[in-house]
């Protein structure tokens, strides 16, 4: 079979519309109620994504095969754990003494 390669641009795009309306989606379906601005965010990335294919223009802002940047990508996740009812954790690792033979 002779496939066509996939086009990682349009395959990024499909994937960022799919998680914005999943986090939507299971807001409503858990009742969660979004802020002003969330809701917006949502609904401007995604028309961004739809017409530009990114929704950001900055390419400091993000990986060149991504459609969303590091920071929108931040706060859908965050969209979504307020959807799923997860509190909200920052989960970084503290800072460490490196041993002084390094």
């Amino acid at each position: 079979m002779n496939r066509k390669p996939q086009d990682r641009k349009a395959q990024a795009k499909r994937a960022a519309l799919n998680a914005l309306k999943r986090a939507r989606r299971m807001a409503e379906k858990a009742g969660v109620t979004l802020s002003d601005w969330e809701g917006e965010f949502l609904d401007s990335v995604s028309g961004r994504v739809k017409t530009y294919g990114r929704a950001f223009g900055d390419p400091e802002k993000g990986a060149p095969g991504e459609a969303l940047s590091a920071m929108q990508t931040v706060k859908l996740k965050e969209i979504a754990a307020k959807a799923k009812g997860e509190k909200k954790e920052l989960k970084r690792r503290p800072f460490r003494r490196r041993p002084k033979g390094d």
